[in-house]
Protein backbone atom coordinates (compact mmCIF):
# COMPACT_ATOMS: atom_id res chain seq x y z
CA UNK A 1 0.00 0.00 0.00
CA UNK A 2 2.67 2.38 0.37
CA UNK A 3 1.41 3.09 3.72
CA UNK A 4 2.51 1.45 7.30
CA UNK A 5 0.21 2.64 10.11
CA UNK A 6 2.62 0.94 12.74
CA UNK A 7 5.48 3.16 11.24
CA UNK A 8 3.39 6.64 11.11
CA UNK A 9 0.64 6.35 14.15
CA UNK A 10 3.06 8.20 16.22
CA UNK A 11 3.98 10.71 13.44
CA UNK A 12 0.30 12.41 15.14
CA UNK A 13 2.03 13.06 18.15
CA UNK A 14 5.12 14.50 17.03
CA UNK A 15 3.70 16.42 14.13
CA UNK A 16 4.26 20.20 13.78
CA UNK A 17 1.41 22.27 14.88
CA UNK A 18 -0.33 23.96 12.13
CA UNK A 19 -2.38 26.83 12.02
CA UNK A 20 -4.59 28.13 9.48
CA UNK A 21 -7.21 30.87 8.65
CA UNK A 22 -10.80 28.83 8.96
CA UNK A 23 -12.93 31.84 7.92
CA UNK A 24 -11.61 33.84 10.77
CA UNK A 25 -11.81 30.67 13.32
CA UNK A 26 -7.59 29.77 14.28
CA UNK A 27 -6.99 26.15 13.50
CA UNK A 28 -4.55 25.54 16.17
CA UNK A 29 -2.73 22.24 17.48
CA UNK A 30 -3.90 20.07 14.73
CA UNK A 31 -1.37 17.31 14.50
CA UNK A 32 -1.80 14.96 11.92
CA UNK A 33 0.50 12.56 10.10
CA UNK A 34 1.01 13.67 6.91
CA UNK A 35 -0.67 10.89 5.44
CA UNK A 36 -3.72 9.21 6.72
CA UNK A 37 -5.45 6.13 4.94
CA UNK A 38 -9.52 5.18 5.40
CA UNK A 39 -11.75 2.67 3.46
CA UNK A 40 -14.74 3.88 1.99
CA UNK A 41 -17.80 2.65 -0.47
CA UNK A 42 -16.76 2.14 -3.72
CA UNK A 43 -15.53 5.23 -6.55
CA UNK A 44 -18.69 7.05 -7.50
CA UNK A 45 -20.82 6.48 -4.26
CA UNK A 46 -21.64 9.08 -2.22
CA UNK A 47 -19.05 8.04 0.86
CA UNK A 48 -15.74 8.00 -1.72
CA UNK A 49 -17.00 11.10 -3.51
CA UNK A 50 -17.18 12.97 0.46
CA UNK A 51 -13.93 11.21 1.08
CA UNK A 52 -12.01 12.92 -1.60
CA UNK A 53 -13.59 15.79 -0.91
CA UNK A 54 -12.58 15.76 2.38
CA UNK A 55 -8.81 14.96 1.66
CA UNK A 56 -9.06 17.68 -0.25
CA UNK A 57 -9.44 19.82 2.05
CA UNK A 58 -7.22 18.24 4.75
CA UNK A 59 -4.54 18.78 1.73
CA UNK A 60 -5.17 22.34 0.76
CA UNK A 61 -5.41 23.63 4.58
CA UNK A 62 -2.96 21.29 6.42
CA UNK A 63 -0.76 19.29 3.74
CA UNK A 64 -2.06 15.90 4.96
CA UNK A 65 -2.61 13.76 1.67
CA UNK A 66 -5.43 11.39 2.53
CA UNK A 67 -5.71 7.91 0.79
CA UNK A 68 -9.23 6.36 -0.19
CA UNK A 69 -9.19 2.93 -0.79
CA UNK A 70 -12.51 1.54 -1.89
CA UNK A 71 -14.26 -1.46 -0.81
CA UNK A 72 -17.03 -2.90 -2.67
CA UNK A 73 -18.73 -4.67 0.67
CA UNK A 74 -18.57 -3.94 4.58
CA UNK A 75 -15.94 -6.68 5.08
CA UNK A 76 -13.85 -5.35 2.31
CA UNK A 77 -13.77 -2.17 3.96
CA UNK A 78 -13.43 -3.63 8.07
CA UNK A 79 -10.43 -5.82 7.03
CA UNK A 80 -8.06 -3.00 6.32
CA UNK A 81 -9.15 -0.96 9.17
CA UNK A 82 -8.77 -4.42 11.67
CA UNK A 83 -5.69 -5.36 10.24
CA UNK A 84 -4.28 -1.61 11.01
CA UNK A 85 -3.29 -0.66 7.60
CA UNK A 86 -5.86 2.35 7.27
CA UNK A 87 -6.44 4.65 10.49
CA UNK A 88 -10.44 4.80 10.00
CA UNK A 89 -13.32 3.63 7.84
CA UNK A 90 -16.01 6.11 6.67
CA UNK A 91 -18.53 3.29 5.91
CA UNK A 92 -22.49 2.98 6.49
CA UNK A 93 -24.52 0.47 9.08
CA UNK A 94 -22.93 -2.15 7.99
CA UNK A 95 -19.84 -1.93 9.30
CA UNK A 96 -20.26 0.51 12.15
CA UNK A 97 -23.49 -1.56 13.89
CA UNK A 98 -23.63 -4.88 12.58
CA UNK A 99 -20.11 -4.76 13.09
CA UNK A 100 -20.85 -4.13 16.57
CA UNK A 101 -23.45 -6.72 17.01
CA UNK A 102 -21.31 -9.49 15.48
CA UNK A 103 -24.63 -9.98 12.99
CA UNK A 104 -25.10 -11.12 9.19
CA UNK A 105 -21.24 -11.60 7.85
CA UNK A 106 -19.50 -10.71 10.86
CA UNK A 107 -21.25 -13.70 12.75
CA UNK A 108 -18.81 -15.32 10.65
CA UNK A 109 -16.17 -17.25 12.91
CA UNK A 110 -13.05 -15.37 11.70
CA UNK A 111 -14.72 -12.62 12.49
CA UNK A 112 -17.56 -12.17 15.57
CA UNK A 113 -18.70 -8.54 17.71
CA UNK A 114 -16.33 -5.93 16.16
CA UNK A 115 -15.65 -3.07 18.70
CA UNK A 116 -16.01 -0.36 16.65
CA UNK A 117 -15.49 3.28 17.67
CA UNK A 118 -17.72 6.68 16.11
CA UNK A 119 -15.78 10.05 15.56
CA UNK A 120 -18.51 11.59 13.27
CA UNK A 121 -21.39 11.05 10.95
CA UNK A 122 -22.74 12.47 8.13
CA UNK A 123 -26.75 13.42 8.88
CA UNK A 124 -27.50 14.90 5.74
CA UNK A 125 -30.56 16.10 3.20
CA UNK A 126 -29.98 12.58 1.57
CA UNK A 127 -32.21 9.95 1.40
CA UNK A 128 -30.80 5.99 1.92
CA UNK A 129 -33.92 4.17 0.42
CA UNK A 130 -34.48 1.17 -2.82
CA UNK A 131 -34.34 2.86 -5.88
CA UNK A 132 -36.70 1.49 -8.52
CA UNK A 133 -35.90 1.95 -12.38
CA UNK A 134 -38.84 3.92 -13.76
CA UNK A 135 -40.00 1.28 -16.59
CA UNK A 136 -41.30 -1.40 -14.27
CA UNK A 137 -44.27 0.38 -13.42
CA UNK A 138 -43.91 0.31 -9.50
CA UNK A 139 -45.41 3.19 -7.46
CA UNK A 140 -45.02 2.01 -3.89
CA UNK A 141 -42.79 -0.53 -2.36
CA UNK A 142 -45.76 -2.82 -2.25
CA UNK A 143 -45.28 -2.89 -6.04
CA UNK A 144 -41.95 -4.72 -5.88
CA UNK A 145 -43.63 -8.18 -5.58
CA UNK A 146 -42.50 -10.50 -8.36
CA UNK A 147 -39.46 -7.90 -9.21
CA UNK A 148 -36.26 -8.07 -9.55
CA UNK A 149 -34.58 -7.18 -6.63
CA UNK A 150 -30.78 -7.04 -5.86
CA UNK A 151 -29.38 -8.44 -3.24
CA UNK A 152 -25.06 -7.90 -2.81
CA UNK A 153 -22.58 -10.82 -1.59
CA UNK A 154 -20.70 -9.85 1.46
CA UNK A 155 -22.79 -6.45 2.03
CA UNK A 156 -25.16 -7.27 4.99
CA UNK A 157 -26.22 -3.59 5.80
CA UNK A 158 -27.40 -2.88 1.88
CA UNK A 159 -29.55 -6.76 1.98
CA UNK A 160 -30.81 -5.90 5.51
CA UNK A 161 -31.84 -2.23 4.32
CA UNK A 162 -33.26 -3.35 0.76
CA UNK A 163 -35.11 -6.42 3.25
CA UNK A 164 -36.59 -3.67 5.50
CA UNK A 165 -37.92 -1.18 2.73
CA UNK A 166 -39.38 -4.50 1.38
CA UNK A 167 -41.08 -4.97 4.93
CA UNK A 168 -42.68 -1.55 4.59
CA UNK A 169 -44.39 -2.54 1.63
CA UNK A 170 -45.51 -5.83 3.14
CA UNK A 171 -43.34 -8.13 1.36
CA UNK A 172 -40.13 -10.53 2.03
CA UNK A 173 -37.28 -11.86 -0.02
CA UNK A 174 -39.63 -15.03 -0.78
CA UNK A 175 -41.83 -12.16 -2.49
CA UNK A 176 -39.49 -11.03 -5.14
CA UNK A 177 -36.73 -12.31 -7.30
CA UNK A 178 -33.13 -12.46 -5.42
CA UNK A 179 -30.60 -11.28 -7.89
CA UNK A 180 -26.91 -11.80 -6.82
CA UNK A 181 -24.26 -9.27 -7.81
CA UNK A 182 -20.58 -9.21 -6.44
CA UNK A 183 -20.72 -5.20 -5.15
CA UNK A 184 -22.49 -1.93 -4.59
CA UNK A 185 -21.44 -0.58 -8.03
CA UNK A 186 -22.83 -3.51 -9.69
CA UNK A 187 -26.14 -3.67 -8.75
CA UNK A 188 -26.33 -0.54 -9.74
CA UNK A 189 -24.76 -1.25 -13.15
CA UNK A 190 -27.19 -4.49 -13.30
CA UNK A 191 -30.33 -1.86 -12.56
CA UNK A 192 -28.95 0.25 -15.57
CA UNK A 193 -28.41 -2.71 -17.82
CA UNK A 194 -31.58 -4.41 -17.62
CA UNK A 195 -30.57 -6.94 -14.96
CA UNK A 196 -32.33 -6.10 -12.13
CA UNK A 197 -35.22 -3.99 -11.57
CA UNK A 198 -34.37 -2.13 -7.55
CA UNK A 199 -31.19 -1.74 -5.38
CA UNK A 200 -30.08 0.20 -2.56
CA UNK A 201 -28.63 3.16 -2.12
CA UNK A 202 -28.06 7.01 -1.08
CA UNK A 203 -29.64 9.36 -2.96
CA UNK A 204 -26.89 11.33 -4.02
CA UNK A 205 -24.33 8.12 -4.94
CA UNK A 206 -23.23 8.74 -8.55
CA UNK A 207 -24.43 5.43 -9.15
CA UNK A 208 -28.24 6.75 -9.08
CA UNK A 209 -27.09 9.94 -10.55
CA UNK A 210 -26.18 6.98 -13.47
CA UNK A 211 -29.22 5.32 -13.43
CA UNK A 212 -31.20 8.50 -13.42
CA UNK A 213 -29.86 9.68 -16.94
CA UNK A 214 -30.00 5.75 -18.45
CA UNK A 215 -33.12 4.82 -20.59
CA UNK A 216 -34.87 3.32 -18.04
CA UNK A 217 -34.99 5.95 -15.35
CA UNK A 218 -35.22 5.76 -11.36
CA UNK A 219 -37.89 6.63 -9.08
CA UNK A 220 -37.64 6.35 -5.25
CA UNK A 221 -41.28 4.98 -3.75
CA UNK A 222 -42.35 7.03 -1.07
CA UNK A 223 -42.20 6.25 2.44
CA UNK A 224 -45.31 7.89 4.73
CA UNK A 225 -44.20 8.94 8.02
CA UNK A 226 -47.73 8.14 9.29
CA UNK A 227 -47.98 4.79 8.15
CA UNK A 228 -46.80 3.04 11.50
CA UNK A 229 -47.75 -0.11 10.68
CA UNK A 230 -44.99 0.02 7.94
CA UNK A 231 -42.97 1.53 9.64
CA UNK A 232 -43.15 -0.74 12.84
CA UNK A 233 -42.32 -3.89 10.14
CA UNK A 234 -39.21 -1.79 8.96
CA UNK A 235 -37.80 -1.04 11.96
CA UNK A 236 -38.22 -4.91 13.10
CA UNK A 237 -35.77 -5.56 10.66
CA UNK A 238 -33.62 -2.18 10.71
CA UNK A 239 -34.43 -0.19 13.39
CA UNK A 240 -31.84 2.68 12.67
CA UNK A 241 -34.10 4.07 10.27
CA UNK A 242 -36.19 6.82 10.63
CA UNK A 243 -38.54 9.04 8.30
CA UNK A 244 -36.87 11.64 6.12
CA UNK A 245 -36.97 14.17 3.43
CA UNK A 246 -34.62 13.86 1.17
CA UNK A 247 -33.58 17.08 -1.14
CA UNK A 248 -30.43 16.15 -2.27
CA UNK A 249 -29.87 13.36 -4.79
CA UNK A 250 -30.58 12.03 -7.95
CA UNK A 251 -34.49 13.24 -9.53
CA UNK A 252 -35.01 14.83 -6.24
CA UNK A 253 -35.37 19.16 -6.40
CA UNK A 254 -34.27 21.06 -3.42
CA UNK A 255 -37.41 22.97 -3.74
CA UNK A 256 -39.53 19.52 -3.55
CA UNK A 257 -38.07 17.03 -1.29
CA UNK A 258 -38.96 13.39 -1.66
CA UNK A 259 -40.41 11.46 1.52
CA UNK A 260 -38.29 8.46 2.10
CA UNK A 261 -36.00 7.25 5.13
CA UNK A 262 -32.66 7.56 6.21
CA UNK A 263 -29.97 6.53 9.00
CA UNK A 264 -26.59 8.58 9.05
CA UNK A 265 -24.32 7.83 6.40
CA UNK A 266 -21.23 7.88 6.11
CA UNK A 267 -20.23 7.18 9.53
CA UNK A 268 -16.41 7.85 10.32
CA UNK A 269 -15.36 4.91 12.65
CA UNK A 270 -11.83 3.30 14.02
CA UNK A 271 -11.15 1.07 16.49
CA UNK A 272 -10.55 1.74 20.37
CA UNK A 273 -6.88 1.03 19.99
CA UNK A 274 -6.54 3.88 17.59
CA UNK A 275 -4.49 6.55 19.67
CA UNK A 276 -6.33 8.77 21.09
CA UNK A 277 -4.63 12.22 20.30
CA UNK A 278 -5.08 11.37 16.38
CA UNK A 279 -8.38 10.49 16.68
CA UNK A 280 -9.09 13.79 18.27
CA UNK A 281 -7.30 15.85 16.07
CA UNK A 282 -8.75 14.04 13.11
CA UNK A 283 -12.22 14.72 14.57
CA UNK A 284 -10.71 18.47 15.50
CA UNK A 285 -9.94 18.64 11.64
CA UNK A 286 -13.67 17.54 10.40
CA UNK A 287 -15.05 20.17 12.21
CA UNK A 288 -13.03 23.11 12.22
CA UNK A 289 -12.38 22.72 8.37
CA UNK A 290 -16.17 22.14 7.52
CA UNK A 291 -16.50 25.20 4.98
CA UNK A 292 -13.79 23.99 2.92
CA UNK A 293 -15.22 20.85 2.05
CA UNK A 294 -18.96 21.46 3.05
CA UNK A 295 -20.96 21.62 -0.79
CA UNK A 296 -17.89 20.17 -2.71
CA UNK A 297 -19.47 16.51 -3.27
CA UNK A 298 -23.31 15.74 -3.02
CA UNK A 299 -25.00 15.18 0.69
CA UNK A 300 -21.81 16.63 2.35
CA UNK A 301 -22.95 19.16 4.11
CA UNK A 302 -24.67 16.49 6.61
CA UNK A 303 -21.20 16.52 8.29
CA UNK A 304 -21.84 20.04 10.04
CA UNK A 305 -21.34 20.22 13.77
CA UNK A 306 -24.62 20.78 14.61
CA UNK A 307 -26.15 17.54 12.44
CA UNK A 308 -24.59 15.31 14.69
CA UNK A 309 -26.39 12.97 16.39
CA UNK A 310 -23.86 11.87 19.92
CA UNK A 311 -26.22 9.29 21.38
CA UNK A 312 -26.37 7.03 18.22
CA UNK A 313 -26.20 3.23 18.09
CA UNK A 314 -22.59 2.79 18.12
CA UNK A 315 -20.29 4.44 21.12
CA UNK A 316 -17.61 7.21 20.29
CA UNK A 317 -14.20 7.00 20.94
CA UNK A 318 -12.37 8.50 23.82
CA UNK A 319 -10.45 10.86 21.47
CA UNK A 320 -14.12 12.21 19.53
CA UNK A 321 -15.23 12.32 23.34
CA UNK A 322 -12.51 14.79 24.18
CA UNK A 323 -13.09 16.79 22.00
CA UNK A 324 -16.73 17.32 21.87
CA UNK A 325 -16.04 18.02 25.45
CA UNK A 326 -13.73 20.49 24.80
CA UNK A 327 -16.10 22.58 22.23
CA UNK A 328 -18.92 22.06 25.19
CA UNK A 329 -20.67 20.01 23.43
CA UNK A 330 -20.78 16.49 25.24
CA UNK A 331 -22.50 16.48 28.73
CA UNK A 332 -23.72 13.96 31.57
CA UNK A 333 -26.25 12.20 29.14
CA UNK A 334 -24.32 11.69 26.22
CA UNK A 335 -21.68 9.85 28.13
CA UNK A 336 -24.21 7.60 30.14
CA UNK A 337 -25.48 6.50 26.74
CA UNK A 338 -21.90 5.61 25.76
CA UNK A 339 -21.29 3.94 28.47
CA UNK A 340 -24.04 2.15 27.94
CA UNK A 341 -23.05 1.07 24.08
CA UNK A 342 -19.91 0.21 25.24
CA UNK A 343 -21.23 -2.01 28.15
CA UNK A 344 -23.40 -4.03 25.51
CA UNK A 345 -20.35 -4.32 23.54
CA UNK A 346 -18.42 -5.68 26.23
CA UNK A 347 -21.61 -8.11 27.01
CA UNK A 348 -20.87 -9.14 23.09
CA UNK A 349 -17.72 -9.94 23.34
CA UNK A 350 -18.09 -11.89 26.43
CA UNK A 351 -20.51 -14.21 24.66
CA UNK A 352 -18.84 -14.68 21.62
CA UNK A 353 -15.81 -15.96 23.35
CA UNK A 354 -18.01 -17.83 25.48
CA UNK A 355 -19.42 -19.35 22.16
CA UNK A 356 -16.40 -20.19 20.48
CA UNK A 357 -15.05 -21.92 23.25
CA UNK A 358 -17.91 -24.25 23.46
CA UNK A 359 -17.48 -24.73 19.43
CA UNK A 360 -20.25 -25.62 16.60
CA UNK A 361 -20.42 -27.02 13.43
CA UNK A 362 -19.91 -25.06 10.33
CA UNK A 363 -23.69 -26.17 9.22
CA UNK A 364 -25.50 -25.15 12.93
CA UNK A 365 -22.94 -21.61 13.35
CA UNK A 366 -25.13 -19.20 12.20
CA UNK A 367 -27.95 -20.28 14.31
CA UNK A 368 -26.70 -21.25 17.22
CA UNK A 369 -24.42 -18.21 17.60
CA UNK A 370 -27.86 -16.24 16.98
CA UNK A 371 -29.37 -18.09 19.55
CA UNK A 372 -26.24 -17.54 22.09
CA UNK A 373 -26.15 -13.49 21.34
CA UNK A 374 -29.68 -13.21 21.86
CA UNK A 375 -29.47 -14.96 25.12
CA UNK A 376 -26.65 -13.02 26.64
CA UNK A 377 -27.87 -9.73 25.53
CA UNK A 378 -31.28 -10.29 26.78
CA UNK A 379 -29.97 -10.98 30.19
CA UNK A 380 -28.40 -7.87 30.36
CA UNK A 381 -31.54 -6.04 29.45
CA UNK A 382 -30.17 -5.01 25.61
CA UNK A 383 -32.86 -5.37 22.45
CA UNK A 384 -31.20 -7.98 20.54
CA UNK A 385 -32.28 -6.49 16.93
CA UNK A 386 -31.12 -9.24 14.88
Amino acid sequence: MGISIHSIRHAALAGAVLTVALGGTAFADAKLPSQLAWTAYGTGTAGYNQSVAIGGALKSKLGVNLRVLPGKNDVSRTEPLRQGKVHFSATGVGASFMAQEGAFDFGAKRWGPQKIRTLMMNNGAIGLAVGVAGDVGVKEYSDLKGKRVAWVKGSPSLNVNTGAYLAYGGLTWDDVEKVEFGGFGASWAGMVNGQVDAAFASTSSGKAYEMEASPRGLLWPPIDAGNKEGLERMSSIAPFFQPTMASVGATIKKESPVPTAAYPYPVLVAYPDQEEDLVYNMTKAMVELFDDYAGKAPGINGWALEKQNLKWVVPYHAGAVRYYKEIGKWGAEEQAHNDKLIERQEVLAAAWKDFVAKGASDDAWDAEWRSARHAALKAKGFNAVF
